[in-house]
């Protein structure tokens, strides 16, 4: 009896995926608040804004986060005011929020000065990701101070906050 060593037959396949990016977003939930007590003197409390940042393009551009602001205001016939230097960024966290992400580089150094007018000027960055950094999704939070001078008129004082996300680092 002859026996033959069993010869190894197979196949090869080649498998192609592909991959598609989808969005860069930026969105808050947040409703900010902050409170000063004037008989303590002048203060600068703070608050914060959560924001949920997503980067699924899959192209490594990096990306931007800015901010600007109408000026805090009591509003009505004869409004009471807070400067419209009031405001300032102090430091920003930013963690990865699901999946797998990586991690922003930012370039930017704190504190930010957040612009502010009646109406909302030029918006300035606070927050930036370099090339091939910033990729999947993230919780972005800016602690922002308010300074609050003693002088101030008690009342209630709102400002409205644009923060938005742009391409390129």
């Amino acid at each position: 009896m002859l026996v033959l060593p069993a010869m190894a037959l197979g196949a090869t396949a080649n498998v192609t995926g592909t991959l598609t990016g989808s969005t860069l977003s930026l969105s808050t939930s947040a409703t900010p608040s902050f409170s000063a007590n004037l008989d303590l003197g002048d203060s600068t409390p703070t608050y914060t804004v959560p924001l949920t940042i997503q980067d699924t393009r899959g192209t490594g551009a990096g990306w931007n986060a800015t901010i600007t602001s109408t000026q805090f205001t009591t509003g009505g016939a004869t409004p009471s005011l807070l400067a419209t230097n009031a405001s300032t960024i102090t430091g920003v966290t930013n963690v990865c929020a699901g999946g797998t992400c990586t991690l922003p580089t930012n370039a930017i150094t704190y504190p930010v000065a957040v612009p502010a007018a009646p109406t909302a000027p030029t918006a300035v960055k606070f927050f930036n990701a370099a090339a091939n950094t910033g990729l999947g999704k993230f919780t972005n939070t800016p602690t922002i101070g308010v300074f609050v001078p003693q002088s101030s008129t008690a009342g209630t004082y709102t400002s409205t906050l644009t923060i938005s996300i742009v391409s390129g680092p």
